[in-house]
């Protein structure tokens, strides 16, 4: 609950009508409380699905039923319109100080924020354990830093270079 506390924090966060956000899978942080606090705020969430054009944010409103995905995913079902958030609620696997991170190795959220960030800008908010920091995530030209960072120990100061 302190990582979801510590996101209704963020100011910038504030402004987004449309919040991208996650369906845990493995050992990630759950977001659903943050989502039901974002919720309580009147912001609406939008939920990944993947696709062979990479992921599709389709709304989801707490206690609807999800669909079983690719990769052990839940997704909300394909009859949703598609939404494009202005704020992501980022997993990873692994982060570094830098604001770089490590998911599963396909890269679907560095292809999202790319896609979105046509529109205009993309607040990314990456979500972990503080046991999953590591020194140096090797990136790429294509790989996007994170905007913020924040664990169950509180907010992670990033270095830009």
């Amino acid at each position: 609950m302190r990582i979801a506390e510590t996101v209704m924090t963020i100011g910038a966060l504030t402004k987004a009508e449309i919040v991208g956000a996650f369906w845990p899978i493995r050992s990630e942080v759950d977001p659903r409380p943050l989502a039901r606090l974002l919720f309580a705020r009147g912001q609406r969430i939008a939920l990944p699905k993947v696709t062979s054009e990479g992921l599709v944010f389709r709304e989801w409103r707490e206690g609807e039923a999800l669909v079983a995905g690719r990769f052990g995913l839940s997704e909300p079902h394909d009859d949703l319109p598609p939404l494009d958030p202005t704020a992501l609620l980022v997993p990873l696997a692994a982060y570094d100080r830098r604001g770089h991170r490590i998911g599963y190795g396909r890269g679907y959220y560095d292809q999202a924020i790319e896609r979105l960030s046509r529109n205009g800008p993309v607040l990314t908010i990456g979500i972990a354990f503080s046991v999953q920091a590591v020194d140096a995530v090797p990136s790429e030209p294509h790989d996007q830093p994170l905007d913020h960072l924040v664990t169950e120990a509180g907010p992670v100061p990033l270095i830009r270079t």
